[in-house]
């Protein structure tokens, strides 16, 4: 296939690696971020396995940064996010939520702090550099506000940490997890971080030039294929095993932080404003009335995942939905993320779940469902 094989328009932007991801395989994509992302490089099940058992390359060039600049850079991040920012180091990421007045989550990003003055945040699938600009308007801070020319990839997988050592040396392997270093590769300028979306070890590199995508992909794939390196998509059972929020499925901008058992990331004592503060302090002492929970759905195998919120009832009623769903051929099992009420989010509880293959039993379990504390991506 060849890069005009796929269109959506002149009004979706293709990333600096959409023809190396055509010429290396990807045979279809989809929408995030008003750009494409390669969705499809042959079997989602062998994409998975490529992931855990050694490596895979992911274009995530969708993931858009918001870059925050001047001299209240600092205060004005910390005015979009529930989590207290007041320690976060330069070189440190952090992962935040955007909340909105009402407490809902606007997005999930990563946040990147480069500079005493100068944040990223590598956004999940919503507009926030209109809503950062917007919010800017009327702050009364000295911002700046862009979208800077930034394209992520991802290098995920056991064998990452040995593809980047071949390809920056030894000083890279002393990098931390969830942090950043700004580097080059071959002159090409990079921020690296050890970040990614798959719950194993993994590498960001952020490219910083565009006009560098090509000769980046190929840089990696020549260095890491002799390792066991393959081109791939971002595992939605790897994420759902590790119970990674895909934004608008598991969560949206009705669904607050205490929902999804995130308190960690609020801090409602802390001195400093941020927006939905007000509305997180009365969630927070009312109570929630739905929590997101893990199942187990019982039956054959999925054939791929969930496409609708399925619905989730106990004797008959409705109770909740489920988000995301995938067979996981490791587990050997159906699994979930479901939001449901919390009378029926105790470990145990049996619902039904109404989805592909009609109505189908399903017990609620402890979540992330593989590695629940992350010893594969922090090692």
């Amino acid at each position: 296939m060849t890069p005009e094989d796929f269109g959506f328009g002149t009004q979706i932007r293709k990333s600096p690696y959409f023809d190396a991801t055509v010429r290396w395989g990807a045979k279809a994509f989809s929408v995030y971020n008003h750009m494409y992302i390669p969705r499809d490089f042959g079997d989602p099940e062998q994409n998975f396995w490529n992931l855990v058992n050694d490596a895979i390359l992911c274009d995530v060039a969708v993931e858009r940064q918001v870059e925050i600049t001047g001299p209240d850079a600092a205060r004005f991040t910390q005015m979009l996010t529930p989590r207290n920012l007041s320690k976060m180091a330069v070189g440190q990421c952090k992962y935040v939520l955007i909340t909105n007045a009402d407490g809902g989550i606007l997005n999930d990003p990563i946040c990147l702090r480069l500079g005493e003055n100068h944040f990223w945040l590598s956004l999940a699938d919503s507009d926030i550099l209109l809503w950062a600009q917007g919010v800017a308007v009327h702050s009364g801070l000295d911002v700046t506000i862009t979208e800077p020319d930034v394209s992520p990839l991802q290098l995920q997988g056991p064998k990452s940490g040995e593809i980047m050592r071949a390809l920056f040396g030894d000083e890279i392997m002393d990098l931390r997890y969830y942090w950043l270093r700004e580097v080059e590769l071959d002159g090409i300028p990079l921020i690296v971080s050890r970040t990614g979306w798959s719950s194993e070890l993994g590498y960001e590199l952020y490219l910083r030039d565009s006009n560098f995508g090509d000769a980046l992909w190929e840089r990696i794939m020549a260095v890491g294929v002799p390792m066991g390196l393959k081109p791939g998509h971002t595992s939605s059972i790897r994420r759902i095993e590790g119970g990674m929020l895909s934004y608008h499925a598991d969560a949206d901008i009705h669904t607050n932080p205490f929902e999804l058992g995130f308190d960690r990331l609020v801090d409602l004592d802390m001195e400093a404003d941020f927006i939905g503060k007000a509305a997180l302090k009365r969630i927070r002492d009312e109570g929630v009335t739905r929590r997101q929970v893990g199942l187990v759905i019982e039956g054959e195998p999925l054939a791929g995942p969930n496409t609708t919120f399925w619905s989730v009832t106990h004797n008959g009623e409705t109770v909740g939905k489920v988000t995301s769903a995938i067979y996981s051929p490791r587990l050997e099992q159906n699994i979930a993320l479901a939001i449901v009420s919390v009378a029926h989010a105790e470990l145990g509880t049996e619902l039904e779940v109404s989805g592909h293959a009609g109505v189908s039993r399903a017990t609620v379990v402890e979540r992330p469902f593989y590695d629940p504390r992350k010893q594969l991506a922090v090692a």
